[in-house]
């Protein structure tokens, strides 16, 4: 790496903390880590990050509510959550906060530097065939700004919702099988991360519905596609 990527570290579990922490210094990173939410949101509010991992059980401030607190000062910082719960509400409760993944404990340390080195290359935009600006109908969507535009309202775009609208547009009035937008966005196309998909689809479904002319439909057993009509 040329430069050290910054990470917010959350985790109770000292032991497990000071490994992490350990173990993602050695890989290059810059990792502080904060042993409770209330510590994590006020680090997050000090210095600039580049990605988080919350642990989901913490004292005095869960991860849940420091996932939201942070994705309201910050609609882009990609977060990871860390959690023994494998009960399926739970994580479908992380991804409607706006989860970029989710590894429940015990796991690897590889499998988390994995996921950490994808979810940064998504951010980075190494995408080649998605452009910068998109018209969907009435809307103008920017990739880079992860902005989506209609007259003079503009709604900033989590990272997920702009990665997923812009495989989407990339794809306009074509089938986006529903495997390779997880292999593409969540690199892993297993149930959770499917349902995750269906979450943000919803959330898409609201941005666009200022204009009738423009909709995701469901295409059985296949995908989505994204209806919109041809702008010159």
């Amino acid at each position: 790496m040329d430069e050290k990527l910054q990470i917010l570290l959350c985790e109770d579990d000292e032991n497990l903390g000071m490994l992490l922490r350990e173990y993602l210094q050695a890989k290059g990173y810059s990792a502080e880590l904060c042993p409770d939410g209330e510590a994590g949101y006020k680090a997050f509010l000090k210095n600039k990050y580049d990605l988080c991992v919350l642990d989901v059980m913490m004292p005095k401030k869960d991860g849940f509510t420091l996932a939201q607190e942070i994705r309201q000062a910050n609609a882009e910082i990609p977060i990871i959550f860390l959690t023994a719960k494998t009960l399926k509400e739970d994580i479908l409760e992380g991804f409607k906060i706006g989860a970029d993944d989710y590894i429940t404990k015990p796991f690897s340390m590889e499998e988390l530097t994995f996921r950490i080195e994808a979810i940064l290359r998504r951010v980075r935009g190494k995408r080649t065939k998605e452009s910068n600006m998109y018209k969907i109908g009435r809307f103008t969507f920017d990739t880079q700004k992860q902005i989506l535009s209609i007259g003079d309202k503009h709604t900033k775009l989590t990272t997920k919702e702009s990665e997923l609208l812009g495989l989407l547009c990339a794809h306009a009035n074509e089938i986006l099988q529903r495997d390779f937008a997880l292999k593409t966005i969540w690199i892993d196309d297993n149930y959770f991360n499917a349902r995750s998909m269906d979450v943000y689809i919803t959330k898409l479904r609201k941005h666009l519905k200022d204009d009738d002319s423009v909709e995701i439909i469901n295409i059985h057993g296949k995908g989505y596609k994204l209806i919109t009509p041809d702008r010159d």
